[in-house]
């Protein structure tokens, strides 16, 4: 089959929507002949009879077979495939680039162009239209327009957002088109689908909210507890089961703002919510959110591959929604435990950082913005506690940020954003591999002359040096930062990691 699941016979493929398997939740999807709608295999709707069912590897394969979502599993809301970041060949490297590229445009509600993506990657706009179709089985337009009307049919179904703003949010620039596209993929009008819901405007003290699936299981408490013990006083605070935070602009959105995730307790799904005047950026705020909690991860696989080291299942590998005050952060944190990291920089947001009105007592600040401590003078920042040639780590990061910044571009290679940190005074290499741990959510990161990670190893496996300690670690790739991740939580208290 063109379009089929490539990696799971038919026989299978139907075994797995029967069990309504969440491990391939993401990975695969039905479509059924005799609705011409595609689902989730989680969904809870009858399942359908075998020769009724096809099988597809994305929600743009199954809408380009003419296929509409499902209204019931929303496939809009699915995790994302979790693929690993390894090298299986040139082409299919250059194809998932491609999604990738795809993917961040459809995020931002830019316009882009085929030869553009091209351009970046290096090839010629035939050459990427050949492997992409042969790798994901439509062609690029298919698969960003796809992208585009699932992000609308999430604004429109969870949101108050004008159907007008969701088409600019969704990256169609005429209201015209947008519902000329809708009406031809979804066979009803944007106003049809959010029935007789519909709004003039947000109100300036709305609040934009969706929801966002991921697979199970998850140690939502592990990743609770990693940023509580980080969360910047003023910029983020943990309560329950949610995480409350500022957003500088140029962060994720260009304004200021703030966000709200709230994990349910009865269902693999974030609620998330944020403020309306980063609407306009809901593509990139969902976007960024999945990353920062590592939404689109494969638990079965990295818990299988880490089956040796203690843990809970489903842990997660934190990332972060605004990388510059992660990769302040791990400056700060150099050689002081973790409470006097969080005190330092607290410090550092109350004299550089701007008010911002949050729903929040206890979120006010927002982050400095690099501009800010690029041009603060070293002695403003030593006077706070900070070593003097750490504060001047900072000034050349933040000076070095419009050249860095690009690197960090989702799925980017993490060798360039390693050099280049490394490049700066002050930084070595075992803050810049865990800045590329964080920031691009790097899998398979394995900090060098981690001393936590040595201590641990020593007492698990009675490795005796780095070298030992690499050679044992090779057995967890691709998964190497999440073992990182359960060494740490093996030595209490984690007070000697950022």
């Amino acid at each position: 089959m063109d379009t089929a699941f490539a990696p799971m016979d038919h026989a299978a493929a139907y075994q797995v929507i029967t069990a309504r398997d969440a491990r391939f939740d993401g990975r695969l999807f039905v479509g059924v002949t005799s609705t011409g709608i595609y689902c989730r295999p989680i969904c809870r709707v009858r399942t359908p009879r075998a020769q009724n069912c096809r099988f597809f590897q994305t929600p743009a394969q199954a809408e380009a077979a003419a296929f509409r979502p499902c209204m019931k599993c929303r496939p809009e809301i699915a995790p994302g495939p979790g693929l690993p970041w390894t090298v299986m060949d040139a082409s299919r490297t250059l194809a998932r680039q491609a999604a990738d590229a795809l993917d961040e445009h459809a995020a931002s509600g830019d316009a882009t162009s085929l030869v553009d993506v091209a351009a970046r990657l290096g090839v010629s706009d035939r050459h990427l239209r050949r492997i992409f179709q042969a790798e994901h089985g439509v062609t690029p337009l298919q698969y960003l327009q796809t992208r585009r009307l699932l992000l609308a049919k999430q604004l429109l179904t969870d949101t108050q957002l004008p159907v007008a703003q969701v088409a600019l949010a969704s990256g169609f620039n005429s209201l015209r088109r947008f519902n000329a596209a809708f009406v031809e993929s979804y066979r009803m009008s944007p106003s049809r689908l959010r029935g007789e819901r519909e709004f003039d405007e947000l109100g300036s003290d709305a609040q934009v909210s969706v929801k966002l699936a991921y697979r199970a299981p998850y140690d939502v408490a592990a990743l609770l507890r990693f940023i509580a013990q980080r969360a910047i006083p003023g910029v983020e605070a943990v309560e329950g089961r949610r995480v409350r935070r500022s957003l500088r602009a140029g962060a994720v959105a260009p304004v200021d703002g703030w966000v709200e995730i709230e994990f349910a307790a009865d269902a693999p799904l974030v609620h998330l919510r944020f403020a309306p005047a980063l609407a306009g950026a809901s593509g990139r705020i969902v976007a960024a959110v999945r990353r920062w909690l590592d939404l689109d991860a494969m638990p079965h696989a990295i818990d299988t591959a880490l089956a040796a080291l203690p843990g809970e299942p489903g842990l997660r590998l934190p990332g972060s929604i605004d990388a510059f005050e992660l990769a302040v952060r791990a400056v700060l944190g150099q050689q002081v435990t973790v409470a006097g990291a969080r005190t330092l920089a607290r410090r550092l947001v109350e004299r550089f950082g701007m008010p911002l009105a949050t729903p929040w007592p206890e979120v006010t600040r927002a982050f400095p913005q690099p501009a800010a401590l690029a041009s603060a003078a070293i002695e403003r920042i030593a006077e706070l506690g900070i070593v003097r040639t750490r504060a001047a780590a900072l000034v050349a990061l933040a000076q070095a940020w419009p050249d860095i910044a690009p690197r960090l571009a989702p799925r980017a290679r993490a060798e360039p954003l390693i050099e280049r940190l490394c490049a700066l005074p002050g930084i070595g290499p075992w803050t810049a591999h865990y800045i590329a741990m964080r920031a691009l959510g790097w899998p398979d990161a394995f900090p060098p002359n981690d001393v936590a990670v040595l201590k641990a190893m020593q007492r698990l496996f009675d490795t005796r040096s780095q070298r030992d300690v690499e050679a044992h670690a090779q057995r967890w790739q691709p998964w190497r930062a999440y073992a990182v991740l359960r060494l740490w939580n093996t030595l209490a208290p984690l007070e000697k990691t950022p």
